[in-house]
């Protein structure tokens, strides 16, 4: 392999790495923004790593609501952790197309 496609992949694993160090915070539902419902942690390689949810913001008659805000928050966090994954990846994507795999 050439030295400069052992460097892109090297590149390539460092990026990774730092993706996985990334996190992407997202809040749904409540009465204000200091005091989210529901609140979803992502890091960049696009795993969940936390679920909180104020139990003063549920109404335990409405659990819909909760669900509602359960999905915005994981899917608002989804779409923002890809696309800081996606921005990471793209100057180094460029050049793997030359490594002959």
């Amino acid at each position: 392999m050439a030295f400069d496609q052992m460097k892109m992949l090297n590149d390539l694993r460092k990026a990774q790495k730092e993706l996985k160090k990334q996190k992407v915070v997202v809040a749904a539902g409540g009465d204000d923004d200091e005091n989210p419902q529901v609140e979803v942690t992502i890091n960049g390689e696009l795993k969940i790593e936390s679920v909180k949810i104020d139990p003063e913001q549920v109404d335990l008659e409405d659990i819909e609501e909760l669900e509602h805000n359960i999905e915005i928050a994981m899917r608002d966090g989804m779409q923002k952790a890809q696309e800081i994954a996606a921005e990471k990846m793209k100057p180094l994507m460029g050049g793997l197309g030359n490594l002959g795999m």
